[in-house]
């Protein structure tokens, strides 16, 4: 029986054909728009396939609404005769065995139900749209047995959430001690690498030289220094992301919220004997009132024997509606910590905090639960205010809310310092005199 052939149309261009080349485990691909990138993506996927018999690949973008438009309806009109697609198990059939299933991440709780699972080769488009610890789930899924590579393709332009850490890896060839630099490959494209572009749409071209000057940069060009805009590049989920099994035995705890009708954003913390700070839990939900805000505190505190709530001062002013302070109906709730005011100073705040991020020895003075998915997405989201460096932005809206809730826990808890020789420091408590170790 004569074995079909599938030929797979299209002439690529110099970065296209590279792409294509590489052997490397993680291989990213484009920086400027116009580039190609999802293009070469498709027919990446679709060779692999063809030739590697019962392969499994992972296709991932941010949203499936996104990934059925840029990827699944071209890919069923491109190659009708060889592949079949079934929507309720989301997922592409080749006739030799070898699928590509389809993913999205548009929270670190999208991309849990990954977790254990197996890929040979995984996909990941627009991945600056996701946060180095989506992409560590991911990466941790990159294995299996058999004769067939492990390799992760990547495409992805300059700015978004993940800016940083592919800047870091691709970019800035930024290593850690546990990353192998032979392992990553970056391959840039820009529009005027892409020739059938440039023909059936000259008016995009035109469209992306006429931006102003710094999406120019990075859309026209693919610059990747033009935004450098991320607060807190310390950040390492490496560095502060650990598990649930090691967290010390011997913390004193303590809760931190930020509040407001569009989001309660509580953590729950404890401080060891060398006051390193550890976020336990988390609890961020929006639309609460005041009363359900301060019982799911409360609930977070049950059994931790925390030993008080630090909390934004405008709880303590008083309600028009009501005579009572938010503070009072707060205080009222039964399992809540004693509250306190928070030194809500944002730029001494950061810099505690970013102190605290900062490595020294190799080992930061904080770190946090896995569990906590919203603080580590918005830790590496938050952005520096434009007219103030030293501050961070209040855009996006929706990152800020848990950062501001550890930048109050922080400043509960500033070091003294007052032995730097020591590896045990001293921490002033608020509201009290004295300086208490532990």
């Amino acid at each position: 029986m004569t074995e079909k052939k599938i030929r797979i149309e299209g002439v690529p261009s110099k970065p296209q054909q590279d792409f294509f080349d590489s052997r490397a485990r993680y291989t990213a691909y484009g920086g400027a728009r116009g580039g190609g990138k999802s293009w070469a993506l498709r027919r990446k996927l679709v060779g692999l396939c063809l030739r590697y018999e019962g392969i499994r690949c992972l296709l991932v973008r941010r949203s499936y609404a996104e990934l059925k438009a840029n990827h699944v309806r071209p890919l069923l009109l491109e190659y009708p005769s060889v592949l079949s697609y079934r929507e309720s198990e989301k997922c592409l059939y080749f006739p030799n065995g070898s699928t590509i299933s389809l993913g999205y991440c548009a929270s670190s709780k999208d991309c849990l139900r990954y977790q254990g699972q197996e890929y040979d080769i995984i996909a990941i488009d627009e991945a600056t749209q996701l946060s180095e610890y989506q992409f560590s789930i991911f990466k941790a899924c990159l294995r299996g047995v058999g004769d067939v590579p492990r390799r992760m393709y990547l495409t992805c332009n300059p700015g978004g959430i993940g800016h940083a850490w592919v800047k870091r890896l691709f970019i800035d060839r930024d290593f850690s001690p546990d990353e192998n630099p032979d392992d990553y490959r970056f391959i840039p494209a820009k529009v005027y690498d892409n020739p059938t572009l440039l023909l059936a749409d000259p008016a995009y071209v035109r469209q992306l030289e006429t931006l102003p000057p710094k999406l120019k940069d990075a859309w026209l060009f693919g610059r990747w220094d033009v935004f450098e805009g991320q607060f807190f590049p310390e950040f390492r989920p490496d560095l502060h992301v650990i598990p649930t099994a090691s967290i010390p035995h011997s913390l004193r705890r303590f809760v931190a919220f930020d509040y407001g009708f569009d989001m309660l954003a509580a953590l729950l913390l404890g401080v060891d004997e060398y006051g390193t700070l550890f976020v336990l839990r988390e609890i961020c939900q929006p639309d609460r009132t005041l009363g359900e805000a301060a019982r799911l505190v409360a609930e977070l505190c049950q059994g931790q024997g925390a030993e008080y709530a630090v909390a934004s001062p405008d709880l303590w002013n008083r309600r028009q509606d009501t005579g009572l302070s938010g503070f009072e109906i707060m205080q009222a709730t039964v399992g809540m910590p004693p509250m306190r005011a928070a030194d809500n100073r944002r730029i001494p705040g950061w810099r505690v905090l970013r102190e605290r991020l900062a490595a020294c020895d190799g080992s930061p003075s904080l770190k946090i639960v896995s569990s906590c998915e919203t603080l580590i997405d918005s830790l590496p989201a938050l952005l520096c205010d434009p007219t103030r460096p030293e501050d961070a932005a209040s855009e996006p809206h929706s990152v800020t809310h848990a950062p501001e809730a550890l930048r109050y826990a922080v400043m509960s808890r500033p070091p003294a310092c007052e032995a730097p020789q020591s590896s045990v420091c001293h921490f002033r408590f608020p509201n009290q005199n004295q300086n208490r170790l532990f």
